[in-house]
C-alpha cells in the first residue's frame, strides 16, 4: 500500500518517533517528508526541491540517486543477504576491509566493522581498555575528549561527548571521561587560552592541556584521547598548525592511544580519505562511518594498528565484542562500489580543486553584520552568527531559541536549503554539501543564506 501525502502526514504524527526532534513543533504543522533525491537535491512529498547542503547528515558524499550504488546493494542481496562476522567471514567484508586498510595511514591495517559511528566509538574505547589489560597496564581505562565535542549517543560514546545538555537527562553515564579545551581559535580566550596567541601558539597551548589532564588523572589510568580532525559540534573547528603533531608527542610520552574520530571527516569530506592524512598525523585508531557508503547502506568501522591487534592473536584470546549487523554483506558491497566511484571519478581531487572556491563563496557572507566567523576545510564549514561583530558578543539562550530555531532554521528550509542552523543551541550554520557539488551549488547556498541571514540580522 502506498500512502498519499495526507496519509503520510497522519501516519508520521501517529506513529513515527523521529530522532533529536521536538515533536510538539509539528502539532499544528506538517512533518517534512522527503521522498526522492537526485544529485545534490532532495524533493519532498509536495514536489518541492531543496539543495542538500548537509549531505543528509554529513553522509551523502556522491549525491542522491546513484544507480551504481543501488545496484551494488541489490546484487549482493540477491546473492547473500546476510551473514554475521562472528567467527565467519564473507567476501564483501573481506574486500572492504582490505580497501579501507589500504586507504588508512600507516599501519592501521585492522578493520572492525560496525553498523554506524557511535558503535565505532564504543568499539574503540572497549578495545583501548581491553588492550591495556592484556599488556600489563590494567589501570588504564580513562578517556580524554574535548569540550562541546560530539562522539555519539550510546552510553559510552555519550560519556565521551562534551555536550552537557545532551547528557544530563541520561546520567549517570559511564564514568572516567574528562574534557580539555577544543580548538575554537575564534573564541580562544573565552575558553581559557592566554591573550594574543598566534595560531601556532594557540595550537601548542590547546594540545598541552591534554598533557595536563593526563598528569592530573595519573598517566597510569588514562587509556585514550578521542579527537575529531575538524570538530563538528560548535561549528567546525579546524586544528591550529602543529596541534595534532604535539598531541601525538604527548600520547607517545604517556603511552596513551590517540583515536581520530572521523565519523564525519573520513571519506572525502576534507579532500582526503581520512582527515589524519590531511593534517599529517598518525593515530592509533580511526573511527569512521557515514561517508563510507555515501549513505546508501548503514556501515561504520574502527580501524586499529597492528600493535593493538597483536595481543588478541595469542592462543585463546578474543575481543569479546561485536554487532549483529556490523559488516553486513549488503553494506560492505555498497562500500566497495562507493570506493570504486571515488577512484574512477576523482572525487578527492574534485574536493581539493574546489574547496578554495567554496570557502571564498561563503566568505562573501562576512559583509553581513550577523556573520562573525566562517571556518572549516574541504567541503565542511560552519558560519558563526553574532550579535556584535566587533566584540564577538553572542546570543542569549532566549535569543538563540527565537532567532535560530524560531526563524533561521525554518526560513532556510522554506527557501529551499537543507542544512543545520541551530546546532545544539550554538549560533552556527553548518554546511556539508555532497562532494560532487560545484560552483553553481556554492552560489545557490550563498544566495539563500544571504537572504535569510540579512533578514535575521534585522530581527535583532
Amino acid at each position: 500500500m502506498t500512502l498519499d501525502p495526507q496519509q503520510l502526514q497522519q501516519a508520521a504524527k501517529d506513529h513515527l518517533w523521529m530522532h533529536f526532534t521536538r515533536h510538539g513543533s509539528y502539532r499544528d504543522a506538517d512533518v517534512p517528508v522527503m521522498v526522492r533525491g537526485e544529485g545534490v537535491y532532495l524533493y519532498d512529498s509536495q514536489g518541492k526541491r531543496y539543495l542538500d547542503a548537509l549531505a543528509g547528515l554529513f553522509v551523502n558524499q556522491l549525491g542522491h540517486g546513484r544507480e551504481d550504488l543501488a545496484e551494488a546493494a541489490a546484487a549482493q542481496a540477491r546473492e547473500l543477504a546476510f551473514m554475521p562476522l562472528w567467527s565467519y567471514a564473507h567476501p564483501t567484508a573481506v574486500e572492504a576491509a582490505q580497501r579501507v586498510a589500504g586507504y588508512a595511514p600507516g599501519d592501521l591495517n585492522r578493520v572492525f566493522f560496525t553498523s554506524g559511528g557511535g558503535e565505532a566509538v564504543e568499539t574503540a574505547w572497549k578495545l583501548a581498555k581491553n588492550f591495556f589489560k592484556l599488556t600489563g597496564k590494567p589501570m588504564k581505562h580513562k578517556v580524554i575528549s574535548r569540550t562541546i565535542a560530539y562522539h555519539g549517543t550510546s552510553q559510552g560514546a555519550l560519556s565521551i561527548t562534551g555536550l552537557p545538555l545532551l547528557k544530563q537527562q541520561f546520567e549517570p553515564l559511564v564514568p572516567s571521561t574528562f574534557r580539555v579545551p577544543n580548538t575554537n581559535i575564534y573564541r580562544a580566550e573565552e575558553n581559557g587560552a592566554p591573550a594574543g596567541l598566534t595560531p601556532e601558539q594557540f595550537g601548542r597551548w590547546a594540545a598541552d592541556q591534554i598533557a595536563i589532564a593526563i598528569e592530573n588523572e595519573g598517566p597510569d589510568t588514562v587509556a585514550a584521547v578521542f579527537l575529531e580532525p575538524v570538530q563538528n559540534a560548535g561549528g567546525c573547528f579546524p586544528p591550529p598548525p602543529g596541534y595534532f603533531q604535539r598531541v601525538r608527542e604527548i600520547c607517545d610520552q604517556y603511552d596513551v592511544l590517540m583515536v581520530s574520530d572521523e565519523v564525519i571527516c573520513a571519506f572525502g569530506r576534507l579532500g582526503h580519505m581520512f582527515g589524519a592524512e590531511r593534517y599529517g598525523y598518525q593515530p592509533d585508531m580511526i573511527t569512521c562511518a557515514k561517508g563510507i557508503t555515501s549513505g546508501y547502506a548503514p556501515l561504520g568501522a574502527m580501524i586499529a594498528s597492528d600493535r593493538l591487534m597483536e595481543p588478541f592473536q595469542a592462543d585463546g584470546e578474543m575481543f569479546a565484542h561485536g554487532y549483529t549487523f556490523g559488516g553486513h554483506p549488503v553494506s560492505t558491497a555498497v562500500a566497495l562500489a562507493n570506493f570504486d566511484a571515488f577512484e574512477n571519478e576523482l572525487v578527492l581531487e574534485h574536493v581539493r580543486d574546489n574547496e578554495g572556491a567554496f570557502r571564498a563563496t561563503l566568505e562573501r557572507l562576512k559583509d553581513l553584520p550577523i556573520v562573525g566567523d566562517v571556518r572549516g576545510d574541504g567541503y565542511f564549514y560552519g558560519i558563526e552568527l553574532v550579535k556584535d561583530k566587533d566584540t564577538k558578543e553572542s546570543f542569549t539562550d532566549e535569543e538563540c531559541e527565537r532567532l535560530l530555531y524560531g526563524f533561521v532554521s525554518k526560513q532556510l528550509f522554506a527557501e529551499g536549503l537543507y542544512c543545520r542552523a541551530d546546532d545544539r543551541g550554538d549560533p552556527v550554520v553548518q554546511l556539508s554539501p555532497p562532494l560532487v557539488s560545484t560552483q553553481e551549488h556554492f552560489d545557490e547556498i550563498e544566495q539563500i543564506l544571504r537572504v535569510v541571514l540579512d533578514k535575521a540580522g534585522s530581527l535583532l
